[in-house]
């Protein structure tokens, strides 16, 4: 994914931006220069976020919605494995990278290109580097879960969006994206929840109350869901309700 690589780039090059390459050994000994101990803080914190990054990246883009509706999509269509879990893990993340493709092009551009090309300093090329992802969040945010947070932590509301925490905005992304999920997912259930109950219905008035009704209803749902596009319709909306 060219967001990973871009931070993975991003940390190699603050590295070995300095005029020698830094060393790194399991061995314990004292520090000559603060400029050394520096540089080894670094590379720890660096490689801390190298192995956080997969992880922080999903938590702070459109992932976690996606692939929630996906999940909630096959439980109303009532199947069971299909398509399997990698399949949708796989398309949420084809997804994902669809969507964020201009937050990272510009974090790209603002940040760390800048930073490689020794134009901005490091704290510069970090703050420029996560805005785009920061601007994303803010707007898929509601102003209801990020006063939670901020309640919690009992701190004041920020008086402009350049001051909201990061720290503070990831968890007010997630719920709210939590939520967008369940509202979007509870939609998708209402036309196959209707089908379910006239299926069942048909069956009582007929007296065939030892079929089961899934087996009649299953392959209405999906003859349903190929005729309306159903993939083309979710995949479209899910895209438009980022803003």
């Amino acid at each position: 994914m060219k967001l990973l690589f871009s931070f993975l780039i991003f940390g190699l090059s603050y590295l070995f931006a300095q005029e020698q390459a830094p060393m790194i050994n399991l061995s314990v000994a004292a520090v000559d220069q603060p400029a050394q101990f520096v540089r080894t803080i670094n590379i720890a914190i660096i490689l801390a976020l190298l192995v956080l990054a997969p992880t922080l990246l999903l938590m702070v883009t459109s992932f976690t919605r996606i692939v929630i509706v996906f999940s909630l999509l096959r439980q109303a269509l009532g199947l069971q494995q299909t398509p399997p879990t990698q399949i949708i893990i796989s398309l949420a993340l084809i997804m994902t990278v669809f969507i964020m493709e201009p937050y990272a092009k510009k974090s790209w551009e603002t940040g760390i290109k800048p930073y490689m090309e020794e134009k901005i300093g490091y704290e510069e090329a970090l703050k420029n580097g996560i805005d785009p992802f920061k601007q994303f969040m803010i707007k898929n945010t509601r102003e209801a879960d990020l006063a939670l947070f901020y309640r919690i932590k009992k701190e004041e509301n920020p008086k402009n969006i350049e001051d909201v925490s990061i720290t503070i905005l990831m968890p007010a992304f997630i719920v709210s994206e939590l939520r967008t999920a369940f509202e979007i997912g509870f939609l998708i259930f209402l036309p196959f929840l209707v089908i379910d109950i006239i299926v069942s219905s048909i069956l009582m008035s007929l007296g065939m109350m030892m079929l089961p009704p899934v087996m009649i209803s299953l392959p209405i749902k999906i003859i349903f869901f190929i005729v309306i596009d159903g993939w083309a319709l979710i995949i479209g909306n899910l895209a438009q309700s980022f803003k």
